[in-house]
């Protein structure tokens, strides 16, 4: 017996020697606090905000606590909890001792998420700007777009599509919070109207702030989000994150992913730039990329991520093309031709004629050619 006994612990030994070793990981999250409160507009998505989480919760472990009484920000209560959710909270929601309660858990390394509406809150507290990482400024109606992922690896987004096409209404900021944060997800300008700022549209985001962890996502305003399997997995990821449960990089991004669409003239494979005003042919890089704005009737306008501004087929056609125009009228407006060898072509409609790298790209573009010719033939870029 006590020969068979020797037995099977050896074999038990040598099988914990022979399997990998389980890495360590941080303490799972247990504890979620959603706090709801408004004192200005109330989204009538707030209940399935908090159902989803609770739902959440209880498929992955955690329990859930929602309230709108800002009297439980105290910091023995608090305390109790991995992080606080504010979802779509409006208006000053907490006095200076709720305030202060919030800020010393944040400090001592609690999380923070913020859904939507988190950017419209408590504009006087300078402290949970930094947090929430934006304040909220306009929105134009809800209406589809595309979100972009610019961080693949992050466990918010890791299981997004890279062009995640979603209808929502797109929050506009009052400033670009991405030299603060990690931008996660980004909205492409071009696939809808109403964005106000300049192309470069961060959505949500991760940073480390003030001794603890924030997740924010603008998204989140209509009650069918909180019935998107993709949605409720960017939230549980976001959860995660700001709780401490997983590992995350959110430190800002120096060399941020470039966004946009570059224009390469297939006639020498340079890329259109505008450094010197007028749009020429002539770059070895994509540094110059553009918004391609869907108009209606199928026509596009350029916009230059540069300065935001459109590009024009000056005086009718006749002048190079120079990305000059704050709106869109006859002049900024092009037809999009797709050839059959995978290049597009620009027809402008002011004057019905092509756009050309003129002079095999050794001069600037203009919209004077009757025909598609190689000169008339570009390639769109995007990414790296």
């Amino acid at each position: 017996m006590s020969r068979r006994l020797t037995t099977i612990l050896c074999a038990l030994v040598l099988l914990f020697i022979a399997s990998p070793a389980i890495p360590a990981s941080a303490a799972p999250l247990t504890k979620v606090l959603v706090f709801s409160k408004t004192a200005g507009f109330r989204h009538d998505a707030i209940p399935a905000g908090i159902a989803a989480i609770q739902k959440l919760g209880n498929e992955n472990g955690f329990s859930v606590t929602a309230t709108e009484d800002a009297a439980q920000f105290t910091a023995a209560n608090l305390a109790q909890y991995q992080a606080v959710v504010w979802l779509s909270t409006t208006g000053d929601v907490l006095d200076a001792n709720q305030q202060a309660a919030f800020q010393s858990y944040i400090g001592a390394g609690g999380g923070y998420v913020g859904v939507h509406a988190a950017a419209d809150t408590e504009y006087d507290w300078p402290w949970y700007g930094g947090l929430v990482g934006a304040y909220f400024l306009s929105h134009p109606a809800i209406q589809p777009a595309t979100v972009r992922v610019e961080d693949a690896t992050n466990p918010a987004t890791a299981h997004l599509p890279a062009a995640w096409v979603r209808t929502d209404e797109w929050y506009n900021y009052r400033a670009n919070p991405r030299a603060n944060v990690r931008v996660l997800l980004s909205l492409d300008e071009s696939t809808y109207s109403g964005g106000s700022m300049a192309g470069d549209h961060p959505i949500t985001w991760c940073q480390n702030y003030g001794g603890g962890r924030a997740f924010y996502t603008g998204l989140g305003h209509t009650q069918e989000s909180y019935a998107d399997p993709n949605f409720t997995r960017l939230l549980l990821g976001g959860l995660r994150i700001a709780a401490g449960a997983v590992t995350a990089d959110c430190t800002p991004r120096s060399n941020p992913q470039p966004t946009g669409t570059a224009l390469r003239a297939r006639a020498n494979n340079k890329f259109v730039t505008a450094a010197s005003g007028n749009l020429i042919a002539s770059a070895a890089t994509a540094a110059d990329r553009f918004d391609i704005v869907t108009l209606s009737g199928g026509n596009v306008a350029l916009r230059s991520k540069a300065n935001g501004l459109y590009v024009c087929a000056e005086n009718a056609g006749n002048n190079p093309l120079v990305a000059n125009r704050a709106a869109v009228g006859s002049w900024e407006t092009f037809a999009l031709i797709r050839n059959s060898d995978g290049t597009v072509s620009l027809r402008a409609t002011v004057n019905n004629r092509y756009v050309t790298a003129e002079n095999a790209g050794a001069a600037p573009l203009i919209a004077n050619r009757t025909a598609i010719g190689l000169w008339e033939k570009f390639d769109l870029v995007t990414g790296a």
